[in-house]
């Protein structure tokens, strides 16, 4: 083995050896960056699949990079989305501000499924 790999592989070890267990049981952004990866995760498999139609995959693996991307970014703002913060929040008998997140939601309005796009914003957020 070379010097530069057993440089590496120490490095590596030592490296795992101090990690520090970290915990993050409800955190926003443990389940954005969960959610980043799994819009990543489908994403590719959504470009594979189109690569599967073409009549040269070959020349299209960029199918792949570009469903990834779209999937980390769909999956990073439905994350974003869902951890979304209310105006004013009441924990633990104090009222904290912050700025209110916009929502879209899509809403099937009429007899023909014509759809709209309604604009969502918590004002307040408590448990009681």
């Amino acid at each position: 083995m070379s010097r530069r790999a057993t440089i590496l592989v120490l490095a590596a070890l030592l490296l795992t050896g101090l990690s520090v267990p970290c915990s993050a049981a409800d955190s926003a952004v443990k389940d954005t960056l969960e959610n980043a990866a799994v819009g990543g995760l489908v994403g590719t498999l959504a470009g594979g699949a189109l690569l599967l139609i073409t009549q040269k995959p070959s020349d299209h693996y960029d199918y792949l990079y570009y469903g990834a991307a779209g999937g980390v970014v769909a999956g990073t703002a439905y994350g974003m989305m869902q951890s979304a913060k209310a105006l004013a929040s009441i924990e633990d008998g104090k009222v904290k501000f912050a700025m209110p997140t916009i929502m879209p939601e899509f809403q099937e309005t009429g007899a023909r499924g014509a759809a709209a796009i309604m604009l969502k914003a918590e004002l307040i957020r408590g448990k009681f």
